[in-house]
């Protein structure tokens, strides 16, 4: 499964600098700056989700930063803002706030330079050049540990998860949930699991992958919002099916299908869509191993009624097309029959 599906709970306490004209940070004694207090609005608001208004916050806490001379500060509310251009496809928007942070950012300002190389690895890894974006996310990684930014640390651990080649994903997932562990930094734990869960799936080590997820599932129903619990609970499903546990896969998968109808119903969503969408495609699947070919069609109809709504023709339409081909493979054995 592509990484677009694995739910990432970003709960890294981005706690901000906050660096005077020459260049060095203010102790912890030294009252907060307006633009400190504005940075750490905006992070708050960065990890509720809501990318347009975390950027205005920042680009305010960038101005302040400016005209309080505080360059750490003013480097990370400018990395903020290119990350979160970049959260919703305005690459080119936030590759120029990235620039202008480039240019002022220095290894001498501990919290601006593990913020900027975060966002800059971000920047690699969406334009597909994983080799540089995994040397980024090590870079930023010993330097946090260097600098006891341990958060910022499982941060960039788990991000060489995703961009490093899969053996090296294995190594990386398992630093991140170690030093998550360590620090008693749980809001890691359940992402860290699940992308480690789905590392072992791509490389069919499924038993490994069902593991996984059932350690990532116990945090995101600790700590998870209700999407969350949703979609661990469906990688749990999915993982017994690759396991060849089918009825315990439908035990699972049949519930989350109503959950996400249920979902659905109150916010008429495109993620409620979409997870229906993955739920009748399990279950079609499921029916196939059963020989049932009309209870796989009428699932995979599903599926690609929500999917449609969802938008995958835009964000995977290779996916796309390969589903509606399988529609019409089935469909032409049932008239066979």
């Amino acid at each position: 499964m592509a990484n677009r599906f694995w739910p990432v709970l970003v709960i890294c306490l981005l706690l901000p600098a906050i660096v005077p004209a020459h260049g060095l940070e203010m102790t912890a004694a030294e009252s907060p700056s307006t633009a400190q207090q504005l940075l750490e609005q905006a992070d708050r608001i960065f990890r509720q989700g809501d990318n347009e208004q975390a950027a205005e916050l920042y680009k305010l806490a960038a101005e302040a930063a400016e005209r309080e001379m505080v360059v750490g500060i003013r480097v990370e509310a400018m990395a903020q803002v290119a990350r979160c251009y970049l959260k919703v496809d305005q690459k080119e928007e936030g590759r120029h706030w990235l620039m202008m942070a480039t240019e002022m950012a220095t290894v001498q300002m501990p919290r601006a330079w593990s913020r900027y190389l975060g966002v800059r690895g971000r920047f690699e890894w969406q334009d597909n050049d994983l080799e540089t974006a995994t040397a980024t996310f090590q870079e930023m990684y010993d330097y946090c540990l260097r600098h006891d930014l341990h958060e910022r640390a499982i941060d960039a651990a788990n991000m060489v998860a995703i961009t490093a080649p899969p053996e090296e994903r294995i190594l990386w997932g398992r630093k991140g949930i170690e030093a998550a562990e360590t620090g008693g930094v749980e809001g890691w734990l359940g992402p860290l699991w699940n992308n480690l869960g789905w590392t072992y799936d791509d490389l069919g080590r499924y038993q490994e992958s069902l593991e996984a997820l059932l350690k990532a599932r116990e945090y995101h129903w600790k700590l998870g919002g209700e999407l969350n619990k949703l979609i661990a609970d469906w990688s749990v499903g999915h993982a017994y099916r690759m396991t060849g546990q089918d009825e315990e896969a439908a035990r699972w998968m049949r519930p989350v299908l109503a959950w996400s109808e249920r979902f659905y119903a109150a916010e008429q969503s495109p993620d409620a869509a979409e997870w229906i969408g993955h739920s009748c495609r399990e279950l079609a699947e499921l029916a196939l191993q059963r020989e049932n070919l009309l209870e796989a069609l009428e699932y995979l109809g599903r599926a690609r009624e929500r999917f449609q709504e969802a938008g995958m023709p835009e964000w995977d339409a290779d996916g796309f097309d390969e589903l509606s081909r399988q529609i019409e493979e089935i469909a032409g054995q049932v008239s066979e029959q």
